[in-house]
């Protein structure tokens, strides 16, 4: 076994006092400013100037708001959560630039989770606690786990969700040990029935925690829809929503946490598809389904605990024909409906559709890992 040095984030909650509620607010509101006024300086200079502003010339707007009469208020909080959200609108320019996303959009007050990241030089950690800039007292903080010994903090983000909820993540450099390297490998097939299927013949439920709360979700939903715009009932109304959308993430995310665990743990190789979810959702009859399985955060957590742990993880081509080839003799039938879930071959092999997917996706991984090639079938 071989040990290496990665970058992990811990993620805790945490109980802020009164002026700490009033601080950071204050420092949520100017990263939102700055964010959306750079935003707007970026756009206008590309429409009317046909101009790209760099990271480097909005941190120099950046210092002119400070000192302008209007927008002196940029001075109170600390620097640095303000150059983090210039950061932050530079990296969501790069993936626009590479197609990964769509264009940066404009963050609106109260619609999503409000966060500040807190760089090395802006915040202290000793004797296990931490205290932001600016802040007379350190973070009440919920240590649920212990920070690996002798960690030194690089940065902080400190996050308030819309149930209203603090938490703080800590980014820390620790030292992961990769599992002992074994000869197993595994193909598994997402689907909605039946979460995800693996090659092993073993499928894995849908828990639809989405599900589960959506009659309580819609009269909440009802009750807000019926309150005054402004009013502090609205706010309460509101804060209800929010509670139970927060208990459906949780449970999901706790159900994927230990799912990609367990798999990392058992398997050299992780054969996925290379779904396109963005598509998908476009379908009206599966989108909620789809956004409830989550695909996408599944396949990111285990990307990076398999870079974590010496693991492998490959994306199997989406158009490659899984469901519809035999993993017997490799006959690919030219029609299959969805709601054909066993099918025989010609050549006498009975499948099951998902567990014969995922078999089909575990060879196409191990292709795709001996060759360095797609595994598109040919147009022919």
């Amino acid at each position: 076994m071989c040990s290496k040095l990665v970058k992990r984030a811990y993620k805790y909650r945490f109980y802020p006092t009164g002026e700490q509620c009033e601080q950071l607010a204050r420092t949520f509101g100017c990263v939102r400013h700055v964010y959306n006024r750079a935003l707007a300086e970026r756009s206008r200079a590309w429409t009317q100037e046909q101009r790209r502003i760099s990271y480097a010339e909005s941190d120099k707007m950046l210092t002119q708001w400070k000192r302008d009469l209007e927008t002196h208020w940029l001075t109170e909080p600390s620097k640095g959560p303000l150059q983090a959200a210039l950061r932050n609108l530079q990296s969501a320019y790069d993936k626009f630039w590479r197609k990964q996303t769509g264009y940066p959009q404009f963050k609106k007050k109260g619609r999503s989770k409000e966060s500040a990241t807190y760089f090395s030089n802006c915040f202290t950690y000793r004797d296990g606690q931490i205290r932001l800039a600016k802040q007379s007292e350190p973070l009440d903080i919920r240590w649920s786990r212990p920070l690996p010994d002798g960690a030194s903090p690089s940065q902080v983000t400190v996050s308030k969700d819309a149930r209203g909820r603090y938490h703080i993540s800590i980014l820390v450099e620790d030292t992961t040990i990769a599992h002992t390297p074994i000869g197993s490998a595994i193909g598994v097939d997402a689907g909605i029935t039946s979460l995800y299927t693996f090659s092993s013949g073993e499928k894995v439920s849908n828990p639809r925690h989405e599900k589960r709360d959506r009659e309580r979700l819609a009269k909440a939903q009802r009750v807000l829809s019926r309150k005054q715009k402004g009013s502090r009932n609205r706010a309460k109304a509101r804060l209800g929503v929010a509670r139970i959308h927060a208990r459906i993430a949780d449970r999901r995310r706790d159900h994927l946490h230990k799912l990609s665990t367990r798999l990392v743990r058992e398997n050299q190789v992780i054969a996925i598809e290379d779904l396109s979810v963005r598509n998908m959702v476009r379908n009206r009859s599966l989108a909620r389904a789809i956004s409830d399985a989550s695909w996408s955060q599944f396949r990111s957590m285990l990307e990076y605990k398999a870079d974590w742990y010496g693991r492998t993880v490959v994306a199997v081509d989406r158009f490659y024909p899984s469901s519809k080839t035999c993993s017997t003799c490799g006959r690919i039938n030219t029609t299959m409906s969805l709601h054909v879930r066993e099918w025989t071959c010609p050549c006498g092999a009975f499948h099951d559709r998902d567990v014969n997917a995922a078999k089909n996706i575990e060879a196409a991984g191990l292709a795709v890992l001996a060759c360095g090639d797609g595994v598109r079938p040919p147009r022919s």
